[in-house]
C-alpha cells in the first residue's frame, strides 16, 4: 500500500507552480464541499442519526486519511464532519436551490482547478491516477500546514521526489 509521502508526492509532481497551488486552496473546497451537499440526499434515519451517502463516502475517506496520517487524518475528519453538517442543513432546501448549490460550486471549483493547471502546463493528477480526487483535499491541507512550518520533514520528503515548488519570476520578487 502506498505511504502518505507516495500519495503526495506523486500530487505533488503535477502541482509545482504556486499560482496552481494557491487555486487548489479554493478550488478544491468548494469541489469536495460540493460532492458532500450533492451526496447528502437522500438521509436514512438511523439510530437517530441521520445517514446519506455522504457520511458513506466520508467515513471512508476518513478511514483512508487515517490510515496514512494521524494527524492530517484527524484534521481531514475535522473538515469532513465539518462539511457533513453544513450539507446536512442545506439538504432540506428546495430541490432546485439544493443542486444549484451543488453543482455551481462544483462547476466554478474545477473551472478555477484548470486555470492552475493551465499555469502548472501539466494535466490535472487525476486524469493519470484516480486517486488523485481523494488525495487532492490531502494535499491542500498539507500544503497549509507547509505553509504554517508544520510537518517539514513531510513535506522535505515530498520534495525530494517531486522538486520544489518553483518560484517564477511572475514580475515581482519570489
Amino acid at each position: 500500500m502506498k505511504t502518505l509521502i507516495d500519495h503526495l508526492a506523486q500530487y505533488a509532481a503535477y502541482h509545482r507552480d504556486p499560482r496552481n497551488i494557491h487555486t487548489h486552496f479554493v478550488g478544491v473546497p468548494m469541489i469536495m464541499f460540493a460532492v458532500v451537499l450533492l451526496l447528502s440526499r437522500p438521509v436514512w434515519w438511523v439510530a437517530g442519526v441521520p445517514a446519506s451517502p455522504a457520511l458513506v463516502c466520508a467515513v471512508a475517506a476518513g478511514a483512508f486519511y487515517l490510515r496514512l496520517d494521524l494527524r492530517l487524518g484527524l484534521v481531514m475528519g475535522a473538515l469532513l464532519v465539518a462539511m457533513l453538517a453544513l450539507a446536512q442543513a442545506m439538504a432540506p432546501l428546495a430541490t432546485t436551490a439544493w443542486l444549484l448549490w451543488g453543482v455551481g460550486l462544483f462547476a466554478v471549483g474545477w473551472v478555477i482547478q484548470f486555470v492552475g493547471h493551465y499555469y502548472e502546463g501539466r494535466k490535472p493528477a487525476f486524469v493519470d491516477d484516480i486517486m488523485g480526487l481523494l488525495v487532492g483535499p490531502l494535499f491542500v491541507v498539507a500544503e497549509w500546514g507547509f505553509a504554517l512550518g508544520l510537518r517539514k520533514e513531510v513535506q522535505a520528503a515530498i520534495e525530494q521526489r517531486s522538486g520544489p515548488v518553483r518560484l517564477r519570476d511572475l514580475g515581482r520578487a519570489a
